[in-house]
């Protein structure tokens, strides 16, 4: 059985404002970090459950009810996201999910994935009905890739790579190949140009190219500069783009409970104050107040990266 989360916690977080998906109301489908990756750059900071495990990790009816939630409040959503806390490949009904999400409404439906379980033939079959795939590939050398996303000792890079082109052989939407780039690690010319070779096989729509710009799970996951990304991206040629921030106009709030809306925010990522007013639609000042209070409550932590302030999620006791 999944284990339940208490009746205050939504799935459903957002919408939040992507780079990449606008708008994007997200999915969680693990009430902690859950995952087949420990990867050095994550976001969600270290430890976590590690596993390979494919179940039920979530009620789905209760899922079905909070995007129908949300989505009533008439908010603008441009994706539907399958992202959050964990691998969302990890849930067994994924495919399931995304069908039964996809007869509420015509919003498109994106998941973001590490790619770990695209081998698996029923993994592939079941996101044939997102809109959207965003896989992961940060290394096509084994070294490497150990090193970047130390991943289960069972997993395989050559198997995850073949299980990429077999799912773009069969699936007809479209698919967004990510690599997170992370400085002195998965940069090097050796596993650039591997990639390269990767890439071709695999026939992606656009290869995304990512740094680190949120707090990492180590200290040590720096950066590449924009001119060393603009140097990959031209390395790579073909599809690939560096992913930047953008603004779009903010949506208004109206009268949400604030505080446990900034929360839910915080717990699924590292934000700014600025992400935050952007994503709400509300005022850094009106936000302040309700940071204070979670900050007081020991909900979360203000820490700095980069020279910009962050706000996390105090781990659950």
């Amino acid at each position: 059985m999944p284990k339940r989360a208490s009746a205050s916690t939504s799935t459903v977080y957002g919408p939040v404002l992507s780079r990449r998906l606008g708008y994007s109301l997200g999915i969680d489908l693990f009430p902690d970090k859950t995952c087949s990756f420990d990867c050095v750059y994550c976001q969600l900071g270290k430890g976590g459950k590690k596993t390979a495990a494919r179940k039920a990790y979530v009620q789905e009816r209760r899922v079905l009810a909070d995007v129908k939630k949300a989505l009533a409040k008439g908010q603008r959503v441009d994706h539907i996201t399958f992202s959050g806390s964990g691998e969302p490949t990890l849930h067994a009904g994924i495919g399931r999910l995304i069908r039964d999400i996809k007869k509420l409404t015509k919003t498109p439906v994106a998941v973001l994935t590490n790619s770990s379980f695209l081998s698996v033939k029923e993994v592939r079959d079941e996101l044939k009905a997102a809109d959207v795939v965003v896989p992961s590939l940060d290394a096509a050398l084994t070294p490497v890739w150990r090193k970047i996303n130390r991943p289960l000792p069972s997993l395989s890079l050559e198997d995850i790579t073949d299980g990429l082109v077999s799912f773009r052989k069969t699936y007809k939407g479209r698919i967004w190949l990510e690599v997170m780039l992370v400085k002195g690690v998965n940069d090097g010319p050796g596993n650039i140009e591997a990639l390269k070779k990767a890439i071709a096989c695999i026939k992606p729509d656009k290869v995304q190219l990512n740094t680190v710009t949120r707090p990492p799970a180590e200290k040590s996951a720096a950066a590449l500069s924009p001119d060393e990304l603009e140097e990959v991206r031209r390395r790579l040629g073909g599809p690939a783009e560096v992913v930047v921030d953008f603004r779009v106009k903010v949506q208004t709030a109206g009268s949400r409970r604030l505080t446990e809306v900034l929360f839910g925010l915080i717990r699924r990522r590292p934000v700014t104050l600025d992400d935050m007013a952007s994503s709400l639609g509300e005022t850094q000042d009106a936000i302040r107040p309700h940071l204070e209070t979670l900050l007081t409550a020991n909900r979360i932590v203000r820490e700095s990266h980069k020279g910009r302030v962050y706000y996390r999620a105090c781990p659950e006791k």
